[in-house]
């Protein structure tokens, strides 16, 4: 299946998202494309107080990365998921132990209109280059605004309640969870526990 879909490929016609050159026989992004994609550890960022490794990133949602992922998430284009989250997983220190990858879900509503959660799409590829499960233990309980159209003070707030989470579905151990852009950083999550779960 493999070596037949390299050959549609090659024979299709398909452009890069990346850079807008010819595909040829690869799967989502050229060759270039992919070479300039690398993760990096962030010490910084809304979700920490103190400076300390926690956050795995491509980078600036700029360039080859903001294209990869609007082709992902606005153009179908599950090949990128592979791609994405190959390079994702890469980055993950192996001392963090993580032992699941919850992927941000998106409103029932939105994924009825896209066909995919590219987040779920991203985690499922994570999960398998780790050797981990990939599991949807957040729901969204309420749509919410789109946070790149919202001011940054706004959108801390917006999400505010907007998410469940069911502690009970996960292993023990640090979960990785996985979205495709961070906006604020910091949305809280309420968190069903086990003994909640079944009462």
């Amino acid at each position: 299946m493999t070596a037949f879909l390299k050959v549609i490929r090659a024979l299709l016609p398909r452009r890069c998202p990346g850079c807008d050159s010819q595909l040829g026989a690869e799967a989502g992004l050229c060759a270039a494309c992919r070479a300039a994609l690398m993760p990096r550890i962030e010490w910084h960022s809304p979700m920490r107080p103190q400076p300390e490794p926690h956050l795995v990133t491509l980078g600036r949602y700029v360039g080859t990365t903001r294209r990869a992922v609007r082709a992902l998430k606005y153009g179908g284009a599950q090949d990128l998921s592979g791609v994405l989250g190959s390079v994702l997983a890469r980055g993950i220190p192996a001392a963090w132990g993580v032992t699941s990858v919850v992927p941000v879900p998106l409103h029932s509503g939105h994924q009825r209109e896209r066909g995919l959660n590219q987040s779920m799409l991203l985690a499922e590829v994570v999960g398998r280059e780790l050797g981990i499960p990939a599991v949807p233990a957040v729901r969204r309980i309420r749509a919410t605004t789109q946070q790149a159209k919202l001011h940054a003070t706004e959108r801390s707030a917006n999400l505010t309640g907007a998410f469940l989470a069911d502690a009970g579905r996960l292993p023990r151990g640090p979960v990785l969870l996985l979205d495709d852009v961070m906006t604020t950083g910091g949305a809280p999550i309420t968190t069903i526990t086990p003994d909640q779960a079944s009462s």
